[in-house]
């Protein structure tokens, strides 16, 4: 509800026709299907207690996780280039973020994200599984479909590696790098209001790109002796239900236009 809200405001509200909202609106949409590619098989588990699913619908399932991941990746990157733009050239946003470009870098995030696990997919549908057919997951996740091959999945590891390598990394690099040319430009603001004014442009990214790079690193990058499947599945959990329920709670309680879009909405039907 929280994101169909953030998407109906978008939409709605002429004064979030802006790029940071396109952006967000594409955020929310991307947090609606994360959560729907899992968690109907998750309550369909505890409501009817029926565990069992397709191999093509457990590829499927896994295919459309990673590539949600990756546009999340790119998503994010995406929303810090446009902070960066609008708090450290303020007088060329309008020129920079223009329309073609919002739509080139939105319709890039969803293309790239969806081709990265490909071949992951691919692969992984050619291991055998000879061992067990009992997936110690509550979806159809990669490292626990690899603990159930008994043939070599050096090829899906590596693959794990340089998608890391050439997705990952760049992505969390510019972020970071985004970042920090956005902080020193907000140390340089004389006035502690400008200050103040401009953190808060973008805090609500800042806090939902913590939170999602964050559990990815404790998923993905903790130490072999801290590895888990129980661990992993705790983590997985609060990746597919805690961030995209908070993440419309961010940006909703810490951003002002969004609040007044919610007040020039209610006083709309108010009035009718």
């Amino acid at each position: 509800m929280g994101n169909l809200t953030i998407i109906a405001l978008t939409c709605l509200d002429p004064h979030l026709h802006t790029p940071m909202y396109f952006f967000l609106c594409n955020l929310s949409f991307l947090d609606i299907s994360s959560t729907s590619v899992t968690l109907p098989k998750l309550l369909d588990i505890f409501l009817r207690k029926h565990q069992r699913i397709s191999a093509v619908g457990c590829f499927t399932q896994m295919h459309l996780f990673l590539a949600l991941a990756s546009v999340e990746f790119f998503l994010l990157t995406a929303m810090a280039y446009d902070r960066y733009v609008a708090i450290c050239h303020p007088l060329h946003y309008a020129v920079i973020i223009n329309q073609r470009l919002c739509v080139l870098m939105g319709a890039g995030t969803w293309i790239l994200g969806f081709l990265d696990p490909v071949i992951h997919t691919v692969l992984i549908s050619h291991l055998s599984y000879c061992l067990s057919n009992k997936i110690n997951h509550f979806f159809c996740d990669l490292s626990a479909l690899l603990t159930l091959s008994c043939s070599g999945t050096q090829a899906v590891e590596g693959m794990n590696y340089i998608s890391a390598v050439f997705v990952g990394l760049p992505c969390f690099i510019t972020t970071l790098t985004s970042y920090v040319c956005i902080i020193s430009a907000i140390l340089r603001i004389s006035s502690t209001e400008g200050r103040h004014k401009a953190f808060s442009t973008c805090s609500s990214h800042l806090t939902v790109v913590i939170l999602f790079y964050g559990t990815i690193m404790c998923l993905y990058i903790r130490p072999a002796s801290m590895q888990s499947l129980d661990l992993n599945k705790l983590f997985a959990l609060l990746y597919n239900v805690l961030i995209p329920m908070i993440n419309p709670l961010i940006y909703s309680l810490k951003n002002r236009e969004v609040k007044r879009a919610l007040r020039r909405f209610f006083n709309r039907k108010l009035d009718c």
